[in-house]
């Protein structure tokens, strides 16, 4: 299997970087399908629009998050809708076969997460903070952490070239406060293309309209047609503005811009991998302008 994965990626890699070797790479890695959609969607597809290059990896196969489903089965469906919300964001979608709900922060997890960014070739590696409700999501932010730095280390997973530099790690935007709060050092407005992330999460069906919605006791609130569902997820989803993000767009696009912003997407520089000057975050985000 890991074999597939490798020789699979290096052949994605190779044809992608030929094409156009100045191309920004950027790995998403979630606990689960659906994690780096909700994380970074948007981001990611201003990265694609613009010709870059995005892989969100699922370090679960997702075989635990259902009411009424569950095993090999809802692994097949949840691997199924994370290759057509692939499709819909314009990336790259992998899920590793690690049950649901069980992820580890093991070496062998350790090394798998080193190959995926390595064999990228990332430049920009996102995934979640490490305090979170979900042991799946804090075991894959403890695996991405041990991965930072690691991966220019060439007797480590020695079987993957190492990069030559380490990517800058950044964690996605959350609500949990303890021990701090998440900071927005970088923040992205995805308001032009919203709409294309919640139909891109969409493809995750059994989660964003069955599995979560029963989990919060609203599944006899999720409409009927895909055009009311697609209006009702923007209305759950749409995050709030806050005032540190606020004043992180002005940063970025000054403050004419970012006077007009309504959504966004923002994310926090983890101090593993490299430190960025703002002119770097700039090339990195080509997205935030000049």
């Amino acid at each position: 299997m890991k074999k597939i994965l490798l020789l699979v990626l290096s052949v994605t890699l190779v044809a992608t970087l030929a094409f156009a070797q100045e191309k920004i790479n950027v790995v998403v890695i979630g606990a689960h399908p659906d994690d780096a959609d909700g994380d970074a969607g948007g981001t990611a597809i201003k990265f694609s629009e613009m010709g870059h290059n995005v892989l969100f990896v699922s370090l679960t196969n997702g075989d635990a998050g259902h009411h009424e489903k569950g095993g090999g089965a809802l692994a097949k469906i949840r691997r199924q809708e994370a290759q057509e919300a692939g499709k819909r964001f314009g990336v790259e979608y992998i899920v590793l076969d690690n049950h649901d709900g069980e992820l580890m922060p093991t070496l062998e997890n350790r090394k798998d997460v080193i190959r995926l960014i390595r064999q990228w070739n990332a430049d920009v590696v996102i995934s979640h903070r490490p305090n979170d409700y979900h042991p799946d999501h804090r075991n894959t932010s403890i695996l991405v952490q041990d991965a930072a730095y690691m991966v220019i280390v060439p007797n480590v997973a020695s079987d993957v070239s190492p990069l030559r530099k380490n990517p800058v790690f950044l964690y996605a935007q959350d609500r949990f406060q303890k021990p701090y709060p998440f900071e927005p050092d970088i923040t992205v407005d995805i308001t032009d293309v919203y709409d294309q992330k919640i139909y891109g999460m969409a493809a995750h069906e059994s989660q964003f309209f069955e599995w979560l919605p029963w989990t919060s006791g609203r599944l006899d609130e999720v409409p009927e047609t895909e055009e009311a569902r697609l209006k009702w997820l923007a209305g759950l989803r749409k995050p709030r503005i806050t005032k540190g993000m606020r004043e992180s767009l002005v940063k970025w696009y000054g403050e004419e811009k970012a006077g007009d912003v309504k959504v966004v997407e923002a994310f926090e520089i983890c101090e593993y991998g490299r430190r960025p000057s703002n002119e770097e975050i700039r090339k990195l985000f080509p997205m935030l302008g000049e």
